[in-house]
């Protein structure tokens, strides 16, 4: 059965992105909360945000509160910051396949793509 994983590298201190809470929405006709959950010392999550019959064809939507995970960090951050909530919307065409979605983040940019 396929899962959905991500995980958070901040690219401005050169480690894992420890303690950025992170929101997974479902984008399905209306938008809904499925779940928060919080980064670990690994900048990852303790368990697959979807796994087995959780994962479902659809649209979905990755936030990830950048911008108190920054403040925390003492990352010197504009008022209000540059970046705040980074949503990052994808689509699961097979439920058989891992998605993983990582973010490669800083105080002023980011990106990701579909890992493995």
């Amino acid at each position: 059965m396929g899962r959905l994983t991500t995980h958070i590298l901040d690219t401005a201190l050169g480690r894992p992105a420890k303690g950025l809470k992170i929101e997974l929405w479902s984008l399905d006709r209306t938008p809904s909360l499925i779940k928060t959950v919080v980064s670990n010392k690994d900048g990852r999550v303790d368990a697959p945000l979807l796994d087995g019959d959780e994962l479902k064809v659809g649209q979905y939507e990755l936030r990830f509160h950048a911008g108190a995970y920054l403040k925390a960090t003492g990352a010197p951050l504009s008022d209000p910051p540059f970046l705040d909530v980074i949503p990052l919307r994808f689509g699961i065409a097979n439920t058989s396949e891992h998605y993983h979605v990582p973010l490669l983040l800083s105080p002023y940019g980011y990106s990701t793509y579909r890992g493995s």
